[in-house]
């Protein structure tokens, strides 16, 4: 019994992408295996990878990294202190990651420590006026350069893509709550 195959199936072979390629293959050597999971996990994998690789360039030219700016961003955009652990949920790191890149981001001078005056172990974070600064400065640009990253596709697709994207997201983190659980 042959399986149904996925969304791209009928009119994949038009496709010239390098999942496409990847996906004929596969169908030439299991026809029986429904590849349609691998055309949209393989295209969302290959374009965060083509985005990583490209690394942000107006990130790399304050040098920031993107999860260094994610953590900037996170401190900017809620307005407030934010302990440790609020920052690696607010950013979906790890609590070590955090440490480290708020090390350096302390040494830079972009953001400061206030410790708990109740519990010693416990530092609020918030930004410095050059952090805020910072990120004041570059979110402008950094929107402009991921706007024309993404302006191959017009408006009303973009909407859409964002739609997609938005409910496959909200049903994984509900997918991985629910294993935690």
């Amino acid at each position: 019994m042959t399986a149904t195959r996925g969304p791209a199936a009928a009119g994949d072979g038009t496709r010239s992408d390098t999942v496409a390629a990847v996906v004929r293959q596969w169908r030439a050597v299991r026809p029986d295996l429904d590849t349609g999971p691998m055309e949209i996990i393989g295209r969302v994998n290959r374009c965060a990878a083509l985005l990583q690789q490209a690394e942000d360039a107006p990130l790399r030219r304050a040098g920031l990294s993107r999860p260094e700016f994610d953590l900037l961003g996170a401190l900017r955009r809620t307005g407030h202190e934010l302990t440790p652990g609020e920052l690696a949920r607010e950013t979906f790191s790890s609590g070590a990651a955090v440490t480290k890149r708020l090390k350096q981001l302390t040494e830079r001078g972009l953001v400061e420590r206030r410790g708990d005056t109740r519990d010693r172990r416990v530092a609020h974070l918030r930004l410095t006026d050059a952090g805020r600064e910072l990120v004041d400065g570059i979110l402008p640009e950094q929107l402009a350069y991921e706007s024309a990253v993404l302006s191959a596709l017009d408006a009303d697709r973009q909407g859409e893509l964002a739609h997609l994207l938005s409910e496959l997201l909200s049903r994984l983190e509900g997918h991985m709550q629910a294993l935690k659980a």
